[in-house]
């Protein structure tokens, strides 16, 4: 019962424009789009059709040229950078094809960053929730491995763990299987909608993998900056 569920994000008529004078692309045409809480969403297209622009977009990452978005019923378009960094710690979990882990610090204290950085927790309840996420992730072994420690498949892992440190209401993907194996991709993708289905989270996920879209609760396919 989709329309029940809360709606964690929304936006209408993005429009987004790269490059300078002749060189300038417009990558977004108005794209308009909606996520509700335990909802997973696949976004899918060819390359250059838009769709990580449209995930850091909606990742306060980067700013429309035209168009709303609006995160937990807050308007965001054309904040300032403050108030888009704290909803960005306190809303979004990241997850990307790339884990961006830091590799030199272990597990633990990679999924303890978020939390840190929001501030909301006393150490000892960062490590604690820090650890149940681990375990959660099938890493409670391996909480204080390094992350040059760990395989491809792990530090993957640990990136889904960091990215639902703050219990973001909107966890935003960008390829988070590109780089594993069949079983590892399986294993990552399950884990992710199965704990953001648990809490109640709107997952959207950019992938060029079409088993892993078609196992998502809405498919929206792109094309030269527009759903179709």
């Amino acid at each position: 019962m989709s329309a029940e569920k809360p709606l964690a994000l929304r936006c209408s008529n993005l429009h987004r424009y790269l490059g300078q004078g002749e060189g300038r692309v417009h990558v977004l045409r108005g794209v308009s789009f909606e996520a509700r809480g335990g909802d997973v969403y696949a976004i899918v297209g060819p390359s250059g059709c838009g769709k990580s622009t449209l995930l850091y977009l909606l990742g306060l990452l980067d700013q429309p040229d035209g168009g709303e978005i609006e995160i937990a019923g807050r308007r965001m378009s054309n904040t300032d950078d403050a108030v888009r960094t704290a909803a960005r710690g306190e809303h979004i979990g990241f997850v990307f094809q790339f884990h961006f882990l830091m590799l030199e610090f272990s597990a633990l204290e990679n999924v303890m960053m978020p939390m840190r950085k929001l501030g909301q927790l006393t150490p000892p309840q960062m490590e604690e929730r820090a650890r149940s996420l681990l375990s959660s992730v099938g890493l409670g072994e391996k909480t204080h491995r390094l992350g040059t420690q760990l395989s491809g498949g792990e530090q993957q892992r640990v990136a889904v763990a960091r990215a639902l440190a703050n219990q973001p209401s909107i966890i935003l993907a960008d390829e988070p299987t590109g780089n594993l194996d069949v079983k590892n991709s399986a294993l990552v993708f399950d884990l992710l909608t199965r704990l953001a289905k648990e809490n109640g989270q709107a997952v959207i996920l950019v992938t060029h993998n079409p088993e892993i879209a078609n196992r998502c609760d809405f498919v929206r396919p792109m094309r030269d900056g527009l759903f179709v």
